[in-house]
């Protein structure tokens, strides 16, 4: 009797995992014909029992794998001379040498547009992209990056690729199961699993001045190799881009952390409809809620006011310093990180309803986001490049001029191999002078850096937002 009781209960179980994914694989519309076809043949055929295995991962498994890449890098980089102390930082006889490097990506359109980590394709001189089932390589071209995430998107020239559905991250539950894909140590296609261990994890890995972390965090196997790769649900929908591992090793040490798929797929509508990210800044400042705080609720939850910006939609909007944001359009605010991850939704000239504490009574204000110069139009692309400098160059903004309480700049990014690039210079590194001369603009800056000569002197404020000094001499 135990026996067909028993089996009973596993036919059942059994009929409603198959029909569950039958429904949600065999309703996505955004899944080529073949995956449909793979799945139901797989639905079809599947002989596995109970206990020997879950159908779950196996599907998410099967729809996945295919929409992600391997991707290979080479970069020229410079040999240090091991005198090159003599110079005072510039080293003129250092050798160039090339390097290679490996990781993954994800299909995420079937036009070809593949998003990975900016970590992953930095500095490359070359990109490279294999497809999952190997029969074709192609040679990628840089669309656009997002420094301030570590994304970055790609484009190859291919049409009908499998290509991922980008699902809400907002609606991942702490405990769920999850699946990571991507390629490790060079071993391709590779699957793990493991559950959502937290959500808006900040761990200070984004090496920019207004970087945002609000990072899943998974039990997950993930290893060199799975940066740039994708973290799905068991339906196969993409949640995250696997971006970091915390070990102390460097190899996985039981967590690893992924970009939230609302702030890739904000990302990779914003590079392709726009060439660059536009995002809206709120004027503000904020951080963790200490026992300090006066505006401390129930759950201890919220981002404190550190700052509000003179002229800023937060001023504007009445938000005031010690005042504790808990929910942005409705949604809960945790803390900093999901702050800085609901902010970077919007664009510039969008309106938001800002919900907070004062004095302990919850108020409601509405706040019109800028782009980073202070108005409401689109964030303008005003950066030149220097070929001899191997950098791009953009004047300091707004923004960043109020955050960092300087009155002019010019800020480096896209470093190359090259001048730059040998100064030891980081990327995001504002210029402030130049020989005792402030920098206002980037074209005087270029101009005057390309044809220095004799000692240099250089003051700015790096990505943490110290000052630095550097001494040259060419």
């Amino acid at each position: 009797m135990k026996n067909i009781i028993l089996n009973i209960a596993q036919a059942f179980i059994f009929g409603i995992l198959g029909a569950f994914a039958f429904f949600n694989f065999n309703n996505t519309s955004n899944q080529s014909r073949f995956q449909q076809e793979e799945i139901k043949g797989l639905l079809a055929n599947y002989n596995g029992k109970i206990g020997e295995g879950n159908l779950s991962f196996v599907l998410a498994s099967k729809v996945s794998t295919p929409c992600v890449v391997f991707i290979k890098t080479t970069a020229m980089v410079q040999q240090r001379n091991p005198f090159g102390w003599f110079f005072d930082g510039y080293d003129p006889f250092g050798s160039i040498g090339q390097v290679s490097s490996t990781g993954s990506g994800v299909i995420v359109r079937k036009d070809g547009y593949i998003v990975t980590n900016l970590h992953v394709v930095k500095d490359a001189n070359t990109i490279e992209v294999v497809l999952n089932n190997k029969k074709k390589n192609y040679v990628a071209k840089l669309i656009g990056t997002d420094p301030s995430t570590d994304l970055a998107l790609l484009k190859i020239e291919a049409d009908d690729l499998p290509s991922v559905v980008i699902t809400n991250s907002d609606d991942l539950q702490v405990g769920e199961w999850v699946i990571a894909v991507g390629n490790p140590f060079n071993l391709t296609s590779t699957v793990t699993a493991g559950i959502v261990s937290a959500k808006g994890r900040n761990i200070n890995i984004v090496n920019n001045q207004f970087p945002i972390e609000s990072f899943i965090q998974t039990d997950a196997a993930i290893n060199p190799g799975n940066s740039g790769g994708a973290l799905v649900n068991l339906n196969g929908e993409l949640v995250g881009i696997n971006t970091a591992i915390f070990s102390k090793t460097g190899s996985n040490a039981g967590y690893g952390f992924a970009i939230p798929s609302n702030i890739v797929s904000k990302a990779v509508k914003d590079l392709i409809d726009f060439g660059e990210i536009q995002r809206g800044y709120s004027g503000l400042e904020v951080e963790e809620i200490n026992e300090k705080s006066e505006n401390i609720n129930k759950t201890n939850e919220g981002a404190l006011i550190l700052n509000v910006f003179e002229g800023g939609p937060a001023q504007k909007s009445g938000l005031k310093i010690g005042d504790v944001i808990v929910k942005i359009q409705d949604k809960p605010i945790l803390g900093k990180s999901t702050f800085d991850e609901h902010i970077s939704y919007y664009r510039p000239a969008d309106k938001i309803k800002i919900n907070y504490l004062r004095n302990g009574e919850l108020k409601e204000t509405n706040m019109t986001l800028t782009n980073k110069d202070g108005e409401l139009a689109l964030n303008k692309n005003n950066t030149l490049s220097s070929n001899k400098l191997a950098a791009d160059f953009t004047p300091a903004s707004k923004v960043e001029m109020q955050k960092f309480n300087i009155k002019n700049g010019v800020k480096v990014s896209n470093i190359r191999q090259g001048l730059i690039a040998s100064m030891n210079i980081e990327e995001g590194f504002i210029f402030t002078k130049f020989n005792g001369k402030p920098c206002t603009d980037a074209k005087s800056l270029i101009s005057e850096l390309e044809s220095a000569n004799g000692k240099l002197q250089i003051e700015g404020i790096g990505s943490d937002g110290a000052t630095r000094y550097y001494n040259f001499y060419y």
